[in-house]
């Protein structure tokens, strides 16, 4: 069996496979991308369903800084390919077609010349003697680094008896026509559930949603993951008392029942009240899971909880094996319904931080740094420059940051391993927090720069009351910066800044000033 060798192999050539592969490429780095398909973007020509993405393709912004318009641009992916490389040369709505976001796909790996191969399904990831042998078609290529951008294998299938007599969202049919007249239980609560119910929703009877939890509205969570707005007519539809609704329960048990099905659910939020409702259809819309099936046992990633992503460390790397990483959607554990790993948006920049730290470890460059003079007016200005310009750290709020680390050397006015010379600060830019304090946790002082949502409960999410005094800035509901103080892992003080609506945040009053002098109470000696 013929087989060949690279330093990194992507198994995967969606929107995840093809971003590291331009960074790599970038770099220079010997990899290979092995893709099953004859194309790329295999699971935006399936899903979603009726074919309509959630991801925003906002053209319009008054914006012509491209870093700033990045924030409202979820598709592109990063690259110095000029304007006929964006995603809005493709598409100019709102809600794109799945359609245009692979043609897009297909012209941003031609025009780069990334080195993917196609129609070559990956079935089996081995590791020998420290070499991963991914056995693809006929050949076993050795890598001593696998990046798993593969995205969802299959439909998740909850253990519910009878669920075989539930059509699968991967299966329903997308008129809506066939459900004329029809009471129809959908099992599931979030896009996917709610695309094909409003799919439904001219057409059938009744159309009832379940799952355990209550539905998850993006407004009030700031995910994008959650229950969009434009699914709204159906939730107006629930209120409205027009026969449909939203059961917060267990689907305990499907059975046949005549020409119909007989679901057994107990509520949830009804101190366990049971009852059996009939339907003429059931269809499952409960999400996508991995394939852990292509591992071989030395090598097989550790799952989180519930078993549909892998388990990652803070730099995506596999939490028990060495040299496994994971890209694209795969990559979100960490950030789970909370940042946008899951998406374009978000991964495109993890991507970008990974390529970043695999040159480190497997190509010896150093992970860039910039330095900023150890001094609280200088920092102030660098730091709010950032927040101000960067679209890593709006996309990705609360997940990746900016890090500054003082080294006690460096305070000193020496130089440390040839980083900070004469009082300088290492800037690190677009790190996952957690790994910034985990990697430069030891004693020295590190800042963390990210953007944060408020999180206290708010009754009305529109009706909500603002305190716009620089002390009170913790109390932020919306967008805004957060700048933490470390010391050997320890959260030392944090800063929150005012929310601003046109998010500029270079106020003297309400954003410099208290920055400044949070910073100054760290930095005792070099006030500025």
């Amino acid at each position: 069996m013929p087989d060949e060798r690279h330093r990194y192999v992507i198994i995967g050539a969606g929107p995840g496979g093809l971003q590291l592969s331009y960074f790599l490429q970038l770099a220079g780095a010997d990899y290979l991308t092995l893709e099953r398909e004859g194309a790329p973007g295999g699971f935006f020509r399936r899903y979603p369903r009726h074919r309509r993405l959630i991801s925003l393709n906002k053209v319009n912004t008054g914006e012509k800084d491209r870093e700033i318009q990045l924030r409202w641009d979820w598709n592109s992916l990063l690259c110095d390919g000029g304007p006929d490389l964006r995603f809005d040369a493709y598409s100019r709505e709102y809600f794109p077609h799945a359609d245009d976001l692979v043609r897009y796909l297909g012209d941003f790996q031609a025009a780069h010349g990334l080195n993917v191969r196609y129609d070559t399904p990956v079935h089996r990831v081995d590791k020998r003697d420290g070499l991963f042998e991914v056995h693809a078609g006929d050949r076993v290529v050795r890598a001593e680094c696998v990046i798993v951008a593969a995205g969802w294998h299959g439909p998740y299938v909850p253990e519910i008896p009878g669920i075989e007599l539930a059509t699968g969202y991967e299966d329903v049919p997308v008129g809506g026509e066939e459900f004329t007249g029809r009471r129809v239980l959908i099992i599931g609560k979030g896009n996917a559930a709610f695309e094909t119910a409003m799919s439904l929703l001219p057409h059938a009877a009744v159309i009832h949603l379940a799952s355990p939890s209550p539905v998850r509205l993006a407004w009030t969570s700031k995910h994008p993951g959650h229950v969009r707005g434009q699914y709204g007519a159906l939730l107006d539809s629930y209120w409205f008392k027009t026969l449909h609704a939203v059961l917060e329960c267990t689907v305990d048990r499907l059975e046949r029942h005549g020409e119909g099905v007989r679901a057994s659910i107990t509520y949830t939020l009804a101190d366990g009240e049971r009852a059996e409702l009939d339907y003429d259809a059931v269809l499952r819309c409960t999400g996508f899971v991995m394939d852990t099936g292509l591992f071989a046992e030395a090598c097989r990633p550790e799952p989180v909880p519930g078993g549909r992503l892998p388990a990652i460390r803070p730099d995506f790397q596999s939490v028990n094996v060495d040299g496994l990483y994971f890209a694209g959607t795969l990559m979100q554990a960490r950030d789970f319904k909370r940042a946008s790993s899951a998406f374009v948006d978000g991964f495109r920049y993890n991507l970008r931080t990974l390529a970043a730290l695999l040159a480190e470890r497997y190509d010896g460059v150093p992970l860039a740094a910039g330095t900023v003079p150890a001094e609280a007016g200088a920092l102030t200005r660098s730091m709010l420059g950032r927040v101000n310009h960067s679209s890593a750290l709006w996309t990705q709020f609360e997940y990746l940051c900016d890090a500054y680390v003082v080294d006690g050397d460096a305070v000193d006015g020496h130089a440390v391993d040839g980083h900070a010379v004469d009082g300088d600060v290492r800037h690190y830019r677009d790190l996952p927090e957690d790994y910034a304090v985990e990697r430069f946790g030891g004693g020295d002082l590190t800042f963390t720069v990210t953007l944060r949502w408020g999180r206290r409960d708010h009754p009305d999410v529109f009706a909500i009351r603002r305190h716009p005094e620089p002390g009170r800035a913790d109390e932020c509901a919306f967008l805004h910066p957060v700048v933490k103080a470390w010391r050997g892992g320890e959260l030392l003080a944090e800063r929150h800044l005012l929310e601003d609506l046109q998010a500029r945040w270079d106020d003297p009053v309400r954003h410099a000033e208290p920055l400044r002098s949070f910073l100054a109470r760290w930095l005792p000696d070099l006030t500025g």
